[in-house]
């Protein structure tokens, strides 16, 4: 696309912002939807499951297909269209009379979600170079930060003061701010380069097939066990697939995921630090919220605001940490910010029971907070500034999927590592586990990723104007 000045930009930010936060805000209230979605329409535990699993499986699945297709026809055209179906199946899923109609309503749901998730940061991939994408990407967490920690208490709120529908209609309001932007950022955009032949339909077929049967097995492990056909099937079949996957993407000309991005030290390096960072904050802030209501009592509401501490720095520090990163490079807060975490779940590990939220929690979240305020942003503008034009959207998609899937094994894998029963030896365990995932992408990082500074080239857009007017 072309490279807008600081008012294309502002859009840039606006629609990347915007998107995301309708998948964060939906993911997060329908969770607390789920109990009066029952008792109005029935279906027991096994609806409730399949309203979240739906969602997940669609979602998680065409990750990668849906990043090949932003590359091919454009993410402007790609967001757009995500944007508009994840609101009609919002409006389908507020409106549904019955509880297959509104599983099928998610399924399409998460379908629309993975346009958005790999497109939103792609777009501000393919619009800004160096320090300035490095401010939108620190932005872009701040206000994703800011959804995740806003979203379970307008989902309750809507729950309880009016009804579980409005948790999904409550869509049509971003959608509506996303309009504007939308259509200006699509008709600015510049013509994509054409490439090669048709699109790749079997890649996308086996990539959908590959990581759907990972997170369907990864999905029914939590209440079948590893022991099923019904988990070890899926995963068999899922790692087929990727296999077959990867070797297509060998011999074909025209790769929709080009295997050379491995090759690539920081993008290969990039993407297995989020693996084990994104496995560690899976691992942990599910054990910790589970502790919190199970073995010190507190409601749901307060345990929510017990995790606060670890998510709200990275509202305050975005501009901090992308002015840090820019200055040092990106090996330092890549680094550092997991190591600051890795600190906090080591204390946890060692606190001596009974826990106390004030002496033996509150610290730790406030390390887990700092360490991802200063790793996030880093991170993800990284491993996609190692992407090559043209490649964002799938570049974008592969980290996406490496985080969902890594946090997704990791919660999975939670009853074998604390032992089957959530006691405070078993949460220990489970924290000192969390603590060694994140000391990997420490290290990780501080080995794999170049210390070199950003480029300043990015500083000024294309028009010239200062990109510190954003």
């Amino acid at each position: 696309m072309n490279v807008p000045d600081a008012a294309g930009l502002r859009r840039v930010l606006l629609a990347a912002v915007t998107s995301s936060c309708l998948v964060i805000i939906d993911s997060s209230g329908v969770s607390l939807a789920l109990p009066a979605i029952q008792r109005e329409l029935g279906g027991g535990l096994l609806l409730q499951q399949w309203v979240v699993d739906g969602y997940l499986l669609t979602l998680g699945s065409l990750l990668l297909a849906a990043g090949a297709v932003a590359d091919r026809f454009g993410t402007e055209r790609v967001l757009a269209v995500g944007t508009a179906a994840f609101t009609l199946t919002s409006l389908a899923c507020g409106l549904a009379p019955a509880g297959w109609f509104l599983v099928g309503a998610r399924v399409l749901q998460g379908a629309a979600g993975a346009l958005i998730t790999p497109s939103a940061l792609a777009l501000i991939t393919a619009s800004a170079q160096g320090p300035v994408r490095l401010r939108l990407i620190a932005r872009w967490t701040a206000w994703t930060a800011a959804a995740s920690v806003a979203a379970p208490f307008l989902g309750g709120a809507l729950v309880t003061l009016g009804s579980w529908r409005l948790v999904f209609l409550v869509n049509l309001v971003p959608a509506a701010v996303l309009a504007r932007p939308l259509a200006v950022l699509r008709r600015d955009a510049s013509p994509r380069p054409p490439q090669p032949g048709p699109f790749d339909l079997a890649s996308a077929v086996m990539g959908v097939v590959g990581l759907g049967g990972i997170v369907l097995g990864l999905i029914w492990q939590t209440t079948l066990g590893w022991a099923s056909a019904l988990v070890l099937g899926p995963l068999a079949v899922g790692a087929a697939a990727v296999g077959a996957y990867v070797a297509r993407q060998r011999r074909t000309a025209s790769p929709q995921l080009p295997l050379a991005l491995f090759r690539n030290r920081t993008f290969a390096a990039g993407n297995v630090a989020t693996v084990w960072a994104y496995g560690a904050l899976g691992l942990g802030a599910f054990l910790v919220g589970l502790y919190l209501q199970q073995r010190m009592g507190l409601t749901a509401f307060a345990a929510g605001v017990g995790m606060l501490p670890a998510t709200v720095p990275m509202l305050l520090l975005s501009g901090t940490v992308a002015r840090l990163t820019g200055r040092t490079g990106p090996r330092l807060p890549m680094a550092a910010g997991p190591a600051t975490a890795a600190a906090g779940f080591v204390w946890l590990a060692l606190a001596a029971p009974p826990l106390a939220y004030w002496r033996d929690v509150f610290g730790p979240m406030v390390l887990l907070g700092l360490g991802l305020a200063v790793m996030v942003a880093p991170l993800t503008s990284t491993v996609l500034g190692a992407v090559p034009a043209g490649s964002e959207g799938v570049g974008s998609a592969v980290n996406n999927a490496a985080a969902r899937i890594a946090s997704l094994v990791a919660i999975a894998a939670s009853g074998a590592i604390v032992g089957g029963v959530l006691d405070d030896v078993g949460f220990r365990r489970g924290a000192a586990a969390t603590a060694l995932l994140l000391a990997a992408a420490a290290a990780t990082s501080a080995v794999g990723i170049p210390a070199a500074r950003i480029r300043a080239r990015g500083d000024r857009t294309r028009s010239g104007r200062d990109s510190h007017d954003l």
